[in-house]
Protein backbone atom coordinates (compact mmCIF):
# COMPACT_ATOMS: atom_id res chain seq x y z
CA UNK A 1 0.00 0.00 0.00
CA UNK A 2 1.31 3.68 -1.20
CA UNK A 3 1.93 6.36 2.01
CA UNK A 4 0.16 9.43 1.49
CA UNK A 5 0.90 12.79 2.37
CA UNK A 6 -1.80 15.86 3.06
CA UNK A 7 -0.78 19.05 2.47
CA UNK A 8 -2.29 22.81 3.02
CA UNK A 9 -3.98 24.13 -0.09
CA UNK A 10 -5.71 27.40 -1.14
CA UNK A 11 -7.23 28.79 -3.95
CA UNK A 12 -7.45 32.82 -4.49
CA UNK A 13 -8.84 34.98 -6.95
CA UNK A 14 -5.66 37.52 -7.95
CA UNK A 15 -6.09 40.21 -9.48
CA UNK A 16 -9.57 40.99 -7.57
CA UNK A 17 -10.94 42.39 -5.16
CA UNK A 18 -13.63 40.59 -4.69
CA UNK A 19 -14.46 35.98 -5.27
CA UNK A 20 -15.58 35.27 -8.44
CA UNK A 21 -14.00 37.93 -10.46
CA UNK A 22 -10.12 37.74 -11.56
CA UNK A 23 -8.11 34.40 -11.77
CA UNK A 24 -8.56 31.71 -9.51
CA UNK A 25 -5.01 29.96 -8.73
CA UNK A 26 -4.25 27.08 -6.15
CA UNK A 27 -1.45 27.86 -4.16
CA UNK A 28 0.06 24.67 -2.29
CA UNK A 29 2.53 24.83 0.96
CA UNK A 30 5.49 22.51 1.53
CA UNK A 31 7.51 22.48 4.80
CA UNK A 32 10.17 20.64 3.03
CA UNK A 33 11.76 20.13 -0.37
CA UNK A 34 10.17 20.02 -3.51
CA UNK A 35 7.53 17.15 -4.30
CA UNK A 36 8.79 15.04 -7.42
CA UNK A 37 7.84 17.08 -10.58
CA UNK A 38 5.32 14.56 -12.00
CA UNK A 39 3.45 14.82 -8.77
CA UNK A 40 3.45 18.73 -8.55
CA UNK A 41 2.09 18.04 -12.46
CA UNK A 42 -0.39 15.34 -11.49
CA UNK A 43 -1.68 18.06 -8.46
CA UNK A 44 -2.03 20.91 -11.15
CA UNK A 45 -3.99 18.91 -13.41
CA UNK A 46 -6.20 17.24 -10.72
CA UNK A 47 -6.59 21.47 -9.93
CA UNK A 48 -7.58 22.30 -13.50
CA UNK A 49 -6.89 25.72 -12.53
CA UNK A 50 -4.69 28.05 -15.26
CA UNK A 51 -1.81 27.77 -12.34
CA UNK A 52 -0.91 25.56 -8.85
CA UNK A 53 1.66 27.22 -7.39
CA UNK A 54 4.17 25.60 -4.95
CA UNK A 55 5.93 27.36 -2.40
CA UNK A 56 8.39 26.44 0.48
CA UNK A 57 7.67 27.89 3.31
CA UNK A 58 10.58 28.91 5.97
CA UNK A 59 13.23 30.21 3.13
CA UNK A 60 14.55 33.35 1.98
CA UNK A 61 14.28 34.16 -0.94
CA UNK A 62 11.36 32.20 -0.67
CA UNK A 63 11.47 29.05 -3.75
CA UNK A 64 7.97 28.92 -5.96
CA UNK A 65 7.52 27.25 -9.12
CA UNK A 66 4.41 27.08 -11.42
CA UNK A 67 2.39 24.40 -13.29
CA UNK A 68 -0.43 24.69 -15.63
CA UNK A 69 -2.66 21.43 -15.88
CA UNK A 70 -0.01 20.34 -18.75
CA UNK A 71 3.39 21.71 -17.65
CA UNK A 72 5.42 23.95 -15.76
CA UNK A 73 5.68 27.54 -16.80
CA UNK A 74 9.29 30.08 -15.77
CA UNK A 75 6.76 32.65 -14.85
CA UNK A 76 3.98 33.04 -13.93
CA UNK A 77 1.86 36.74 -12.18
CA UNK A 78 -1.48 36.19 -10.77
CA UNK A 79 -0.21 32.80 -8.41
CA UNK A 80 2.50 34.86 -7.18
CA UNK A 81 0.39 36.84 -6.28
CA UNK A 82 -2.10 34.56 -4.94
CA UNK A 83 1.03 32.68 -2.75
CA UNK A 84 2.05 36.21 -0.98
CA UNK A 85 -1.53 36.98 -0.24
CA UNK A 86 -1.80 34.01 1.42
CA UNK A 87 1.45 34.34 2.85
CA UNK A 88 0.14 37.81 4.59
CA UNK A 89 -3.34 37.48 4.68
CA UNK A 90 -3.53 33.82 6.01
CA UNK A 91 -0.27 32.74 7.55
CA UNK A 92 0.77 36.44 9.09
CA UNK A 93 4.03 35.15 7.81
CA UNK A 94 4.79 38.67 6.16
CA UNK A 95 4.00 42.24 7.13
CA UNK A 96 1.81 45.02 5.13
CA UNK A 97 4.35 47.35 3.92
CA UNK A 98 7.15 44.51 3.56
CA UNK A 99 9.00 43.34 0.68
CA UNK A 100 9.21 39.44 -0.13
CA UNK A 101 11.82 38.07 -2.52
CA UNK A 102 10.75 34.97 -4.49
CA UNK A 103 13.23 32.44 -5.78
CA UNK A 104 11.97 31.30 -9.21
CA UNK A 105 12.63 30.10 -12.78
CA UNK A 106 13.22 33.62 -13.52
CA UNK A 107 15.70 34.53 -10.92
CA UNK A 108 14.47 37.16 -8.01
CA UNK A 109 11.19 38.66 -8.14
CA UNK A 110 9.87 40.95 -5.59
CA UNK A 111 6.19 41.37 -4.40
CA UNK A 112 5.75 44.51 -2.14
CA UNK A 113 2.92 44.06 0.44
CA UNK A 114 0.35 47.03 0.71
CA UNK A 115 -2.71 46.77 2.70
CA UNK A 116 -4.95 45.59 0.16
CA UNK A 117 -3.08 44.93 -2.93
CA UNK A 118 0.32 44.10 -3.96
CA UNK A 119 3.06 45.22 -6.35
CA UNK A 120 4.40 42.60 -8.33
CA UNK A 121 8.18 43.41 -9.44
CA UNK A 122 8.58 41.44 -12.81
CA UNK A 123 11.10 41.80 -16.38
CA UNK A 124 9.83 42.88 -18.62
CA UNK A 125 9.36 41.33 -22.19
CA UNK A 126 10.42 42.80 -25.54
CA UNK A 127 7.97 42.21 -28.51
CA UNK A 128 10.43 41.18 -31.84
CA UNK A 129 8.92 39.87 -35.62
CA UNK A 130 7.94 36.70 -36.18
CA UNK A 131 7.59 34.46 -39.57
CA UNK A 132 4.14 33.82 -38.51
CA UNK A 133 2.00 35.32 -40.34
CA UNK A 134 -1.49 37.53 -39.86
CA UNK A 135 -3.20 35.10 -42.24
CA UNK A 136 -1.89 32.28 -40.14
CA UNK A 137 -3.18 33.91 -36.61
CA UNK A 138 -6.25 35.29 -38.44
CA UNK A 139 -7.10 31.63 -39.52
CA UNK A 140 -6.86 30.70 -35.09
CA UNK A 141 -8.42 34.01 -34.19
CA UNK A 142 -11.21 34.02 -36.52
CA UNK A 143 -10.46 38.02 -37.25
CA UNK A 144 -8.36 40.11 -38.76
CA UNK A 145 -5.62 41.60 -37.47
CA UNK A 146 -3.51 44.92 -37.95
CA UNK A 147 -0.13 43.83 -36.52
CA UNK A 148 1.82 40.71 -35.32
CA UNK A 149 4.54 40.01 -33.04
CA UNK A 150 5.72 37.75 -31.05
CA UNK A 151 7.68 37.69 -27.18
CA UNK A 152 8.97 35.41 -25.76
CA UNK A 153 6.13 31.99 -25.85
CA UNK A 154 3.29 34.09 -26.95
CA UNK A 155 2.46 36.04 -30.56
CA UNK A 156 0.93 39.25 -30.33
CA UNK A 157 -1.93 40.33 -32.03
CA UNK A 158 -2.82 43.59 -32.66
CA UNK A 159 -6.28 44.35 -33.27
CA UNK A 160 -8.61 47.21 -34.58
CA UNK A 161 -10.56 47.71 -31.36
CA UNK A 162 -11.45 46.56 -27.91
CA UNK A 163 -15.08 45.61 -29.84
CA UNK A 164 -12.94 43.24 -31.84
CA UNK A 165 -10.73 42.04 -29.04
CA UNK A 166 -13.96 40.95 -27.24
CA UNK A 167 -15.72 39.14 -30.81
CA UNK A 168 -12.23 36.69 -31.00
CA UNK A 169 -12.67 33.11 -31.16
CA UNK A 170 -9.85 30.72 -30.73
CA UNK A 171 -10.37 27.51 -33.02
CA UNK A 172 -8.34 25.49 -30.78
CA UNK A 173 -7.44 22.56 -33.68
CA UNK A 174 -6.19 25.55 -35.89
CA UNK A 175 -3.86 26.60 -32.75
CA UNK A 176 -1.98 23.37 -32.82
CA UNK A 177 -0.27 24.33 -35.84
CA UNK A 178 1.32 27.14 -34.65
CA UNK A 179 5.15 27.38 -32.98
CA UNK A 180 4.35 29.15 -30.30
CA UNK A 181 2.49 28.21 -27.29
CA UNK A 182 -0.01 31.35 -26.51
CA UNK A 183 -1.47 34.34 -28.35
CA UNK A 184 -2.40 37.73 -26.77
CA UNK A 185 -5.22 39.65 -28.54
CA UNK A 186 -4.97 43.47 -27.98
CA UNK A 187 -6.83 46.69 -28.93
CA UNK A 188 -6.94 50.03 -27.27
CA UNK A 189 -9.38 50.42 -24.79
CA UNK A 190 -12.67 52.44 -24.58
CA UNK A 191 -12.41 53.66 -20.90
CA UNK A 192 -9.10 52.45 -20.51
CA UNK A 193 -5.43 52.39 -22.15
CA UNK A 194 -5.35 48.99 -23.31
CA UNK A 195 -7.43 45.77 -23.49
CA UNK A 196 -6.26 42.03 -24.15
CA UNK A 197 -7.12 38.25 -24.21
CA UNK A 198 -4.77 35.54 -23.82
CA UNK A 199 -5.23 32.13 -25.13
CA UNK A 200 -2.44 29.55 -23.76
CA UNK A 201 -4.17 26.15 -25.70
CA UNK A 202 -0.59 24.89 -26.08
CA UNK A 203 -0.18 24.84 -22.47
CA UNK A 204 -3.37 23.26 -21.48
CA UNK A 205 -5.03 26.81 -20.92
CA UNK A 206 -8.10 28.24 -23.65
CA UNK A 207 -8.16 31.45 -22.12
CA UNK A 208 -6.88 32.58 -19.05
CA UNK A 209 -8.83 34.96 -17.15
CA UNK A 210 -6.13 37.40 -16.44
CA UNK A 211 -2.94 37.29 -17.20
CA UNK A 212 0.32 39.11 -15.35
CA UNK A 213 3.15 37.58 -17.91
CA UNK A 214 1.08 39.20 -20.73
CA UNK A 215 1.09 42.28 -19.37
CA UNK A 216 5.14 41.97 -18.84
CA UNK A 217 4.66 42.39 -23.00
CA UNK A 218 1.76 44.49 -23.21
CA UNK A 219 3.05 47.29 -20.86
CA UNK A 220 6.09 48.18 -22.95
CA UNK A 221 4.16 47.34 -26.22
CA UNK A 222 1.91 50.00 -25.35
CA UNK A 223 4.50 52.25 -23.95
CA UNK A 224 5.96 52.33 -27.58
CA UNK A 225 2.45 53.50 -28.92
CA UNK A 226 1.19 55.84 -26.28
CA UNK A 227 4.28 57.40 -25.38
CA UNK A 228 3.98 56.86 -21.39
CA UNK A 229 4.57 54.24 -18.92
CA UNK A 230 1.78 54.40 -16.53
CA UNK A 231 -0.85 52.47 -17.70
CA UNK A 232 -4.67 51.00 -16.13
CA UNK A 233 -5.52 48.03 -18.55
CA UNK A 234 -8.24 45.51 -18.85
CA UNK A 235 -8.49 41.72 -19.36
CA UNK A 236 -11.63 40.81 -21.33
CA UNK A 237 -12.23 37.25 -20.34
CA UNK A 238 -15.45 35.88 -19.16
CA UNK A 239 -14.62 36.48 -15.27
CA UNK A 240 -12.53 39.87 -16.40
CA UNK A 241 -9.63 41.51 -14.28
CA UNK A 242 -8.02 45.24 -14.02
CA UNK A 243 -3.91 45.15 -13.76
CA UNK A 244 -2.42 48.49 -13.34
CA UNK A 245 1.09 48.41 -14.90
CA UNK A 246 4.21 50.49 -14.80
CA UNK A 247 8.04 50.63 -16.68
CA UNK A 248 10.40 51.52 -14.44
CA UNK A 249 13.80 50.19 -16.28
CA UNK A 250 13.73 47.24 -17.49
CA UNK A 251 10.65 45.76 -15.29
CA UNK A 252 7.41 46.57 -14.92
CA UNK A 253 5.35 47.00 -11.86
CA UNK A 254 2.01 45.38 -11.74
CA UNK A 255 -0.38 46.10 -8.83
CA UNK A 256 -3.53 44.14 -7.88
CA UNK A 257 -5.75 42.46 -4.98
CA UNK A 258 -6.59 39.18 -4.08
CA UNK A 259 -9.76 37.52 -2.68
CA UNK A 260 -9.34 34.21 -0.49
CA UNK A 261 -11.70 31.40 -1.92
CA UNK A 262 -11.08 28.52 -0.70
CA UNK A 263 -8.49 26.58 1.98
CA UNK A 264 -8.20 23.15 2.90
CA UNK A 265 -5.64 19.96 2.52
CA UNK A 266 -5.58 17.74 -0.53
CA UNK A 267 -3.90 14.22 -0.05
CA UNK A 268 -1.67 12.77 -2.43
CA UNK A 269 0.66 9.32 -2.71
CA UNK A 270 4.24 10.43 -1.43
CA UNK A 271 6.13 9.80 -4.75
CA UNK A 272 9.54 10.22 -4.31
Amino acid sequence: MKSEICLPIWQVDAFSSEVFGGNPAAVVALAGAWLADELMQAIAAENNLSETAFVRLGIDPVPLRWFTPACEVPLCGHATLATVAVMHKVLGLVDTGAVVEISTASGILRVSVGPTNYVLDFPARQTVATCTTKAQLEAVLGCEIREVWKSVDRYVCLLDSEAEVRRVQLDIGKSSSLDLPGIIATARGSDCDFVSRYFAPGKGVQEDPVTGTSHCTLAPFWAQRLGKTTFRAKQLSHRGGEIECSIVGDRVLLTGECKVYLQGSITVPNIA
